[in-house]
């Protein structure tokens, strides 16, 4: 397994008690010439993860509003099986607040597992003109 100079090798496993919201495996237009893939690419994923536990909560259509933190632990490469894991922390009367965790599998025979991202991102419930509504009673 390839791993980032100086990294702190926290092996981990997947969340147990979660189910992922999205799983993607990089290819190599995602990434540098040198194998890493772009942050870019994973903020994407990332919201796209969070958009799903948003938009069951508001019962519809959702616009991302902020991301409120947003952190790379680890590099992801080229070929890892990336998990997107999404909970909702808390909402409001218009918004949903998803913390979204990303681990990657980097040996999947081995399950060489690491935690590389972690965010926390605010969604807002939209109507069908995309203005704000309240969320639905649950």
């Amino acid at each position: 397994a390839r791993h980032f100079p100086g990294e702190n090798l926290m092996q981990t496993t997947l969340p147990a008690d979660q189910v992922p919201v999205l799983r993607m495996m990089p290819m190599p237009s995602d990434a540098n010439v040198h194998g890493d893939v772009f942050g870019g690419w994973i903020m994407s994923h990332v919201d796209i993860a969070g958009a799903v536990p948003a938009a069951r909560r508001a019962a519809g259509r959702v616009a991302t509003l902020a991301v409120t933190s947003f952190l790379f632990k680890q590099p992801v490469f080229v070929g890892d099986l990336v998990s997107f894991y999404g909970r909702i922390l808390k909402t409001g009367r218009t918004s949903v607040t998803v913390e979204v965790e990303v681990y990657a599998e980097r040996n999947r025979l081995e399950q060489d597992v690491v935690k590389v991202t972690e965010a926390t991102l605010v969604y807002v419930a939209t109507d069908e003109r995309r203005q704000p509504r309240a969320l639905p009673e649950l």
